[in-house]
């Protein structure tokens, strides 16, 4: 990589998807080709102490406690958003008028007005400056493969789409009062943080989108311990308690803009579920089915049969060939490698980067729609164009 042209890289936050993005960037070029290498030049925190500890510890050449000033570096052209959700639009929007390249972690904002912000800076910004929001589970390979089939008319007319994403992090009614239970830090609860996620998949997948919603959401816990030292999810209490301002679960239907019909589960209250993130769609002419907490399996019913299991380590499967022999299988880690490696591509040879800002502005109003459905309990509410 050494005669190929670098391009700084600044990451703004570094905890548990600063970890991430960071162990992406570090491995990228080791197993892509790419036309640019990335160079990791800053990582920024609120903390000093904190941030060049991070920054030592994943690999960062210097450490800023001011996202200003770390888009104002010289050494930095493609600024990495992975802050909580209630700094992304003021971020990205200096980022992208100061002409940096923006990627940004989901969702895109927390509220409409945000992302439409964001997305009418994009478009002022030149040609040449792309931007792109990180939905890592389109880089699933088993995801990016059903992607296919479904491009490939494999299934025919699409009449079912049911996604789940189930988690039970925070069970514990002790659990502390982190971050993502506070509505001016997270904008939504497990609606926008993992149902942001399966909402993006099934748009993914059958290339319709989702164009109406009666939802419901309920907050099962209503006060927890305040939150003292915080890591990854998680977090030390302490003695007094607060309100959580966010819902524990989201439960809505739907339509597809092809006339299909969908079903929509996003929960961190199912006992035993860690990571389930699933979808399976029905067609005219088959199925298929995938379940993250089995990554590198993607289940398939065509002509009529039983669901056959297919594993998705092959060198022709959708990102696999970069990695290791057939049956050696991916991580979590990996789907942020690949969504930078795209990015990058999308950087040096001037295409559009997906899902891009505009991507994620419709998911934002899918959501918005969920919590405006669930606020008049339950009536049958139109995604806004």
């Amino acid at each position: 990589m050494s005669d190929k042209t670098t391009i700084g890289v600044g990451m703004i936050g570094y905890a548990f998807m600063g970890r991430v993005h960071s162990q992406a960037w570090r491995s990228v070029g080791a197993f892509f080709d790419l036309p640019l290498a990335p160079r990791m030049a800053a990582i920024c925190g609120r903390s000093k102490e904190r941030t060049e500890a991070a920054a030592a510890q994943l690999g960062w050449a210097a450490a800023e406690t001011d996202w200003r000033a770390l888009i104002e570096r010289d050494d930095v052209q493609i600024v990495d958003i992975c802050t909580p959700g209630d700094s992304h639009a003021e971020i990205a929007v200096a980022a992208l008028a100061a002409g940096k390249h923006v990627l940004c972690e989901k969702p895109l904002a927390n509220t409409v007005a945000e992302a439409e912000a964001m997305v009418r800076a994009a478009a002022a910004a030149p040609p040449s400056v792309k931007s792109m929001v990180a939905f890592n589970y389109r880089r699933v390979p088993a995801l990016a493969l059903a992607r296919r089939y479904v491009e490939e008319g494999r299934l025919g007319e699409i009449r079912h789409v049911r996604a789940q994403y189930l988690q039970d992090w925070i069970v514990d009614p002790e659990f502390p009062l982190v971050w993502r239970l506070q509505k001016d830090k997270a904008g939504a609860g497990a609606l926008g943080d993992i149902g942001s996620h399966i909402v993006d998949a099934a748009e993914y997948v059958t290339g319709q989108q989702v164009v109406g919603v009666s939802g419901l959401t309920e907050t099962f816990v209503k006060q927890r311990p305040l939150a003292g030292e915080s890591a990854g999810l998680g977090a030390s209490r302490a003695e007094s308690t607060g309100e959580v301002t966010v819902d524990d679960a989201a439960l809505f239907i739907g339509r597809m803009s092809g006339g299909a019909l969908a079903s929509f589960e996003a929960t961190r209250f199912a006992t035993g579920r860690k990571n389930a993130m699933r979808i399976e769609i029905n067609g005219s002419l088959g199925s298929l089915a995938f379940d993250f907490e089995s990554m590198n399996e993607l289940w398939v019913s065509e002509g009529g049969g039983g669901f056959q299991r297919i594993l998705v380590t092959e060198p022709d499967h959708p990102y696999a060939g970069a990695w290791w022999p057939p049956g050696h299988g991916l991580g979590y880690e990996h789907t942020f490698t690949h969504e930078i490696k795209d990015f990058l591509e999308a950087v040096a040879t001037g295409a559009d980067p997906s899902p891009s800002f505009a991507d994620g502005l419709r998911v934002q109003r899918v959501l918005e729609a969920v919590e405006r459905s669930a606020a008049d309990g339950g009536r049958y509410t139109n995604v806004e164009d």
